[in-house]
């Protein structure tokens, strides 16, 4: 037992650690493309169409190939999926461009008590206080660290809701399909990936359009833009991969807890790389954060021993009550057997 539940903790470090560094990457790569000063490749929106249509390429592959198998899912179920998913995807993208991005921060930092209200809501999942607390320093400390500015518009916070609101479904119900149909995180992702794919490349110039005022047809591609498209499209497959693994390991609320620990990658790797000023309040902040994130690691695992423990507790109250009913039933066997041979 202790073999298997350490190669299992092998396994959820790998996938966490495979969802931060893919996670990082792809920001980096993808500052690099959309940035003025790189190649100013601004169509956030198709460019997440081209990831799932080489995700979806990659999925078909491995189907062909018999390294994964297909399970049945209800198509309404992957339709209503990808609407979810590619309402967060546009309404991340209009949330940053209408707010500032010290709103953005905090509209992101929200989807933490928000996924918490709807799986009880939804599941009827209650959490303890130290996981509570946990929460709690893992969001001041990234909040110290993130936001600076805080300027919102009405369009602006409509769009920072449904982006919450939308991202905070999407991992919910990641979890809640791979348990429904017992279907592993890479086959649900090679059956939504097309999905998302067809519809991002059909709608996905439109919303760039409304965000830049240019359709993607203006740009002029490049032999290195391509290289780096190319490079954000790889990372993309890992990250997607990586995000399913993680929410069908852990819960919602511990994706997002442990998706901070990219925002603190991200903001050392710009003052590394990108000579980001870095100063005693974003120190502390992430300070804080990785504090957080540690307690509520402690906090998870507290929690889990102690439903093991209840488990295991009831499981004894059953065996000695079916004991203690046994032995009833056979004294009472015993006794009429005896008045019927006197």
């Amino acid at each position: 037992m202790g073999e298997k539940r350490s190669k299992f903790e092998v396994c959820d470090f790998g996938a966490w650690a495979m969802n931060v560094l893919s996670s990082v990457g792809i920001i980096m790569a993808n500052k690099e493309l959309m940035s003025p000063q790189g190649f100013s490749f601004a169509f956030a929106t198709t460019l997440t169409g081209f990831h799932f249509s080489v995700t979806s390429l990659v999925g078909l592959v491995s189907n062909a190939a018999g390294y994964s198998t297909s399970k049945h899912v209800p198509l309404w179920e992957l339709i209503w999926f990808s609407i979810v998913a590619n309402t967060s995807i546009a309404g991340m993208n209009f949330n940053l461009m209408l707010n500032s991005v010290g709103f953005y921060q905090i509209s992101k930092l929200s989807m933490i008590p928000v996924v918490c209200i709807m799986e009880w809501i939804l599941h009827g999942k209650h959490y303890s206080r130290e996981v509570k607390m946990a929460v709690t320093v893992v969001i001041v400390g990234v909040g110290v660290c993130t936001v600076t500015d805080i300027k919102v518009n009405a369009k602006g916070f409509l769009c920072a809701c449904v982006a919450v609101f939308s991202t905070s479904l999407q991992q919910i119900t990641i979890g809640s399909l791979q348990k429904k149909y017992s279907i592993g995180s890479f086959e649900l992702l090679s059956k939504t990936a097309p999905i998302q794919a067809v519809s991002l490349l059909l709608f996905g110039p439109f919303i760039d359009y409304c965000l830049t005022g240019k359709f993607i047809s203006s740009y002029k591609l490049s032999f290195r833009s391509f290289i780096f498209i190319l490079v954000s499209c790889t990372l993309a497959v890992f990250c997607n991969i990586s995000q399913y693994l993680c929410i069908g390991r852990f819960s919602a609320v511990s994706f997002q807890v442990l998706g901070h620990m990219k925002t603190v990658c991200v903001l050392s790797m710009g003052w590394l790389l990108f000579d980001l000023e870095m100063t005693l309040k974003n120190i502390l902040g992430m300070a804080l954060a990785v504090i957080g994130m540690v307690v509520y690691s402690w906090a998870v695992e507290v929690e889990k021993q102690a439903a093991s423990s209840r488990i295991i507790t009831s499981m004894k109250e059953q065996n000695v009550k079916l004991l203690s009913d046994g032995t009833e039933h056979c004294s009472l066997k015993d006794l009429e057997f005896g008045v019927s041979k006197a």
